[in-house]
């Protein structure tokens, strides 16, 4: 983004690398925290299992590597060799970015013999590849999230499944998960830890993916392919990740609520009724952890703070998806930028009203709300869904209507006494949101979440609901706020709904833009961590890595 950019182009046009202090500067955007997890309560078999999940975790590290650039394995190597200052500077930055590229940089490289900026296709793809030749070749296996697309010995594009593409580590991250499911006494742990096994060799994800909608464990684990950011290009394949959790049952406890109305906001969600859901998936699980290892897409650049799981159409048409809040990285997250980030830009009559609480509670909202709105759709007399329709635009837009009908859920709760609601609650929830949105916008328009987020402000901006203050300073004007939202919610859902790929990219190109406002409370936050590194304290101390980063 704007306000990073200025080390990177400078050097760009000096034909340098950053040296060990710029490195170390850009770096500095992410605050250490320690993420640490009270694993005393597992039972001996869990917390055996727990150090065999923290090495699979690892092996996804490996995979996703690969599946960033063909590059990267050789380049960590040689980092690796180098203990000089600047070599430790490059190896860490590198780890923070899982590659070569700064993501807050709009990933241009700070490495040389890279290429200038990430591939849209990452490695999915020949780099050689353009969109139209895939496109005109392409079949239903090409698009699918389980393969990579390569060259034969002809020229000719085929793809190659993950299972192959893999082999070597899947092999290894299964026989791992094997070996802790044979520990674990909890049996819907074993069972997804079996069926995923199975899974890494096979390429079916069906079923282990039903388990992990079923699962209820006090370790709580996520491993596999699932989220698609990785790949700007279409926004088909699937990149690995893992998280390894363990549940924090009270606060789980409460949150279960929040699912037992979520039919109830599908049927009154601001879009025409004939593109709502009827019956969404059975039973939407909620489950609040606090992390103890994070991998691959999970962990690189801005740490995720919540996921929603799993994005097989087909397991969210039966079951639903699951939301799972990572409290201790959101704690983190709030404390070390969000704090500072509210004390520069709100209003000095606003500042009273942030809230953890109410942060807490709209990322829940967000997760809730991915999993509700048009998941099947028919465009043209072809069954289809939007992530199809409006392809690389999908992650943006997906991720701005989670905002936004996260925000319209909580107030028709709020609206019906469904939830509790004192004098000051929906106003720490907008102003919440408001200071949340500069922490988001400045992961970059990139960034699915900082793209979808200028959407969000620069709508909301022009229609009155954000307003300056005092000194460059914002706030939110409350009689317009909530009008606003459904407004933009109504469009987004709709774009989806209709697969308009042209719709979604007119409203991208106006909204999705950095203006002059932004612009200027960028600069005053230059010195404000962006987001967090992680230091996995917890996971260190069960099972040391044999190797550092």
């Amino acid at each position: 983004m704007k306000h990073v950019l200025p080390i990177m182009l400078a050097l760009a046009l000096e034909g340098a690398e950053p040296d060990a202090a710029q490195l170390n500067h850009m770096a500095s955007r992410f605050a250490r925290a320690e993420l640490k997890a009270d694993t005393a309560g597992l039972s001996s078999g869990d917390q055996r299992a727990l150090v065999k999940l923290i090495e699979a975790a690892r092996v996804v590290n490996s995979i996703y590597l690969d599946q960033m650039w063909n590059g990267n394995h050789a380049l960590l190597a040689k980092l690796r060799a180098d203990t000089s200052p600047l070599g430790k500077a490059r190896l860490r930055y590198f780890w923070l970015n899982k590659g070569p590229w700064s993501e807050l940089d709009d990933h241009a490289a700070f490495l040389a013999g890279v290429p200038h900026k990430k591939l849209p296709g990452a490695n999915f793809y020949p780099p050689d590849m353009t969109k139209a030749e895939f496109e005109a070749w392409a079949s239903k296996e090409a698009t699918g999230f389980f393969t990579v697309i390569t060259r034969d010995g002809g020229g000719h594009l085929a793809a190659v499944p993950y299972s192959k593409a893999y082999a070597k580590d899947l092999a290894l991250c299964a026989t791992l998960l094997q070996e802790a499911a044979a520990l674990t006494e909890n049996a819907t742990l074993k069972k997804f830890l079996t069926l995923r096994a199975a899974a890494f060799l096979s390429d079916d994800y069906y079923a282990s993916d039903v388990a992990w909608m079923d699962l209820d464990a006090p370790l709580d684990v996520t491993i596999g392919p699932y989220e698609t950011y990785t790949d700007e290009l279409f926004g088909y394949k699937a990149a690995f990740e893992a998280y390894v959790n363990v549940r924090d049952d009270q606060e789980t406890s409460k949150l279960q609520f929040f699912a037992n109305h979520l039919q109830e906001i599908e049927d009154n969600l601001p879009i025409d009724p004939k593109h709502r859901n009827p019956k969404i998936g059975a039973t939407a699980p909620i489950r609040v952890v606090n992390e103890v290892f994070a991998a691959g897409d999970g962990s690189h650049g801005v740490q995720t703070a919540a996921y929603n799981l799993p994005n097989d159409e087909r397991v969210v048409q039966e079951k639903g998806s699951k939301r799972v809040m990572l409290k201790n990285v959101q704690e983190a997250k709030f404390h070390s930028t969000l704090e500072p980030i509210a004390r520069r830009m709100l209003a000095p009559s606003e500042q009273a009203d942030l809230s953890f609480d109410a942060f807490f509670t709209h990322i829940l909202a967000h997760e809730l709300t991915h999993g509700i709105g048009p998941q099947r759709i028919t465009v043209a007399g072809r069954d289809t869904t939007p992530r199809q329709e409006i392809k690389e635009l999908y992650s943006a837009i997906e991720e701005a209507k989670a905002d936004v009908c996260g925000l319209f859920m909580l107030q028709h709760l709020y609206d019906r006494g469904q939830l509790p609601r004192g004098p000051d609650t929906e106003r720490r929830l907008y102003t919440t949101f408001l200071a949340s949105a500069f922490r988001t916008l400045r992961f970059g328009l990139k960034e699915a979440h900082g793209r979808g987020m200028a959407l969000q402000f620069n709508y909301l901006m022009d229609k009155g609901a954000f307003a300056t203050g005092p000194g460059g300073t914002f706030r939110v004007d409350s009689g317009k706020i909530k009008s606003a939202v459904r407004a933009l919610a109504g469009e987004l859902l709709t774009i989806e709904a209709t697969g308009d790929y042209a719709g979604a990219k007119r409203l991208l190109e106006h909204y999705a833009v950095l203006r002059p406002e932004i612009q200027r409370a960028f600069d005053k936050l230059k010195d404000i961590p962006t987001d967090i590194e992680p230091v996995y304290v917890t996971a260190e101390a069960i099972a040391p890595a044999r190797e550092k980063p």
